[in-house]
Order: structure tokens, then C-alpha cells, then sequence
């Protein structure tokens, strides 16, 4: 959730990002290196928090953020708004986020002025009936100008009924020095926080969804797009088709033209213009689908590159593989990758035809235009236009089967 947050800023060219955690949160400073964080040792308030970061704001003068890792799904163009409203004719010192909401809630309340300008935030706990019946509801999130931050978090005390420090107080503050708060209101979806998994499901969606509709505005087709998921760095060109219930995992490009067939699941992988993907298709990290390339029902690629106009049509393993280019492998066969301590390559030549049910043992190269017969277990490299065949011989025995039912029935009825 966090990186959410850090890939919006750093859309911004941040001059100085700093995340402050609780003690021992090594997990999240590990997930956000190399952007420091620093410490806030007890949990005082959100006015605590933000003082913890002084120290790396020393030196600068510029409009600060404050933002909360737990709120991921803020757009650029919200914070965009909070921005041209701080340079606005009026020169506002602090811009709060606030959202409209329906029901009940625990939010702080907004309370404006006469003339629309923020007068102060009131914490929901510390709110009179009047005051709650307010539907402006603060996010949280503020801009302020970074040379008066600090100095008015100083000015914060615990005088509340959690004995907080709490950061909503440094309006209150700004305005008895005279100073002026403005307000700009986001979409309360865009808005949530996540405490718990419930929370971070309802996130998911609001997230899927988004994802879903921005495709679609630029030319993917998607048959039921309640059953395709996105990770948040999938990139998917024009007039890319996807069928139902394909999960797009991180890292994943596809070009424009591609066909992404139902109950697909890709990671890590790159297809090309026009390959075809799937149903039932798995491809993993290091995958490269060539231009016009098929990988069919239950095949999964790992580390592969499967050059243009190769076919992998069924049930197949690819791994740490190139298949060249108008390839043709049979259904059911493996590339036997790893032999329980280290993985091996294989290379299967342009125009190469490996027989169904083949076992390429690696590491092997089989050239260009060779062929594999089929249920072959293949441990030695095959040359260009060759035939790598690998079998114990066939032996018929005549009447055989009518011999062995007729025991098998005698020995039934004694």
C-alpha cells in the first residue's frame, strides 16, 4: 500500500520524501529503501508523527504533503487541486483534503467560515452533536507551506480526550495568528483507509476497477471485466482482447493485438503483438512471447523466449527455454530444466518439430529444422534437420489380452 503512496509523490519530483514508521516495522523500511525513514517511538498522535520527520526538513522551504500509508488510492489529480489551490490569488498557508460521506462515521468534521475558508477541524471524539452532523469530513491529508510547519507543530498540545498531539490542531493555531486554511474535496472512494483485511479488500476492488475502466478507455476489449485483475504496473497496448478470469501479475506487458484467452495467469511476462495466450495459460517471470506466437491450454512458460509464430498448443512445461522461431512443440512435452541443484537451458532451433510427449533433458540444443518423434526422452544434442528419436523397440504378442481376461475370470470364480 505504502509504494502506492511513494509512486504518487515521486510523480510529483519530490525534493525530499521521508516515511515515518513505528519501532521495529523493519518490514516496511525494508519495502520503501532506499527512501529513508525515521522513528516516531511512541505513538502520541499524528501532530508526533510529522515532528518526528523535522529534522530532514531543516533546510527546506517548499510546500510539504503529509499522507498516510494506509490511504493508497488518492490520484494524482487530487493532489494536483490541493496544489493549484496553494497558489491560488489568496495564498492559503494550509490546504486540507476533505471528502463528503454518507451515514455515520468517526471522521473529524471540517468546519468552514463565512466565506468558505477552512476555520477548524474538529476530531470526531471531541465533537458536539451539531458539529457531527457536518458531512465535510477530513481525510487527513494536508498541504502546507513548509517554512511554518514545524513552528506550528511546536505550538500542539495533548488537551483533547485521548491526550494526543494531534495534527488537525495546527489550524486552529494558523488562524488565531491570522492566517488562512482552504479546503479541497476528493472523492470519498479515493479516500479510504485500510485498518484491517476487510478494508483492504474494499480497497482492492475500488483499485480493480479503476484498472478495468482505464484499460478499456484506451482500446483493451474485455469481455467480462469483473473477472480480470491487474496489478498496478501492467502495461496493456490497443486492441488487446481479453477473455474472462485472467490475472495480470506484476511486471507484465502485452502490445497491442495480443489475445489473452479465460483463466490465464501471467507474471513477469512480456507478449508481443498478436501472440495468443491461453485458455488455461501459465506464464511466469522471464517470459517472452514473440510476435504471432501461441501458448495454448495448460502450458506454462518460465524464462523462456518463444520467438515469433512458435506454437506451444498444449500441456506443456517451457522452462528456461528458447523456442525459435515457427517452432512447433507437441502437446505434452517438458523441458527437464532442473536436476535437484542447478537449472539448465535448452534451445529448440527455428522450424524444429518436437513429437508429442517428448522429455527434452537440458542442458541440449536441438537445431534448426530438426525433429523429435514422439515419447522421446532426448539427452543429446539433435543437428539442424535431423531426427532425434529415443524408444524401446515395439513387441506385439498376438491373442495375448484374451488369454490374460480368461485367467484373470478363473481366478475370480474359485
Amino acid at each position: 500500500m505504502i509504494n502506492h503512496v511513494l509512486d504518487l509523490v515521486k510523480s510529483f519530483n519530490a525534493e525530499v520524501i521521508s516515511v515515518v514508521v513505528a519501532p521495529n516495522h523493519n518490514s516496511v523500511t525494508a519495502a520503501v529503501h532506499p527512501i529513508p525513514t525515521v522513528i516516531q517511538q511512541q505513538a502520541l498522535g499524528t501532530a508526533h508523527a510529522v515532528k518526528a520527520a523535522a529534522d530532514q526538513f531543516s533546510n527546506f522551504n517548499g510546500d510539504i504533503f503529509i499522507l498516510f500509508g494506509d490511504t493508497p488510492l488518492i490520484r494524482h489529480q487530487t493532489l494536483q487541486a490541493m496544489l493549484d489551490r496553494r497558489i491560488a490569488d489568496d495564498n492559503p498557508d494550509v490546504v486540507v483534503l476533505g471528502m463528503r460521506t454518507k451515514g455515520e462515521n468517526a471522521y473529524g468534521r471540517l468546519i468552514l467560515d463565512k466565506k468558505g475558508n477552512l476555520d477548524r477541524i474538529v476530531e470526531f471524539n471531541d465533537a458536539t452533536e451539531k458539529e457531527r452532523d457536518h458531512d465535510l469530513c477530513n481525510s487527513g491529508v494536508m498541504l502546507v507551506e513548509g517554512s511554518k510547519l514545524f513552528e506550528l507543530l511546536d505550538r500542539v498540545d495533548n488537551q483533547n480526550s485521548k491526550g494526543e498531539y494531534y495534527l488537525t490542531d495546527i489550524i486552529g493555531i494558523l488562524r488565531a495568528d491570522g492566517g488562512l486554511a482552504a479546503v479541497v474535496e476528493g472523492e470519498e472512494s479515493e479516500l479510504q483507509g485500510v485498518n484491517d483485511r476487510i478494508e483492504l479488500a474494499a480497497a482492492e476492488a475500488i483499485f480493480q476497477e479503476r484498472a478495468r475502466l482505464a484499460a478499456m478507455a484506451n482500446g483493451v476489449s474485455m469481455i467480462a471485466p469483473e473477472t480480470v485483475f491487474f496489478s498496478h504496473d501492467v502495461e496493456v497496448g490497443q486492441d488487446v482482447v481479453i477473455e474472462p478470469n485472467v490475472i495480470f501479475g506484476p511486471n507484465t506487458k502485452v502490445e497491442a493485438g495480443a489475445t489473452i484467452r479465460a483463466f490465464s495467469h501471467l507474471e513477469g511476462a512480456y507478449i508481443t503483438a498478436g501472440a495468443i495466450i491461453g485458455p488455461f495459460a501459465r506464464l511466469r517471470p522471464g517470459s517472452k512471447i514473440g510476435a504471432g506466437a501461441r501458448i495454448g491450454n495448460f502450458v506454462e512458460v518460465k524464462a523462456s523466449v518463444v520467438e515469433t509464430e512458435a506454437k506451444v498448443n498444449h500441456l506443456s512445461y517451457i522452462g528456461d527455454a528458447r523456442v525459435g522461431t515457427k517452432a512447433n512443440i507437441g502437446a505434452g512435452t517438458i523441458t527437464c530444466n532442473y536436476d535437484g541443484f542447478g537449472k539448465y537451458s535448452t534451445d529448440i532451433g527455428e522450424g524444429a518439430f518436437i513429437g508429442s510427449n517428448s522429455a527434452l533433458v537440458a542442458p541440449l540444443k536441438i537445431g534448426n529444422g530438426a525433429m523429435i518423434g514422439a515419447g522421446s526422452t532426448i539427452t543429446k544434442d539433435v543437428p539442424d534437420n535431423a531426427l532425434g528419436l529415443e524408444r524401446a523397440p515395439q513387441s506385439t504378442h498376438p491373442e495375448w489380452a484374451s488369454g490374460f481376461r480368461s485367467r484373470k475370470k478363473r481366478e475370480k470364480q474359485k
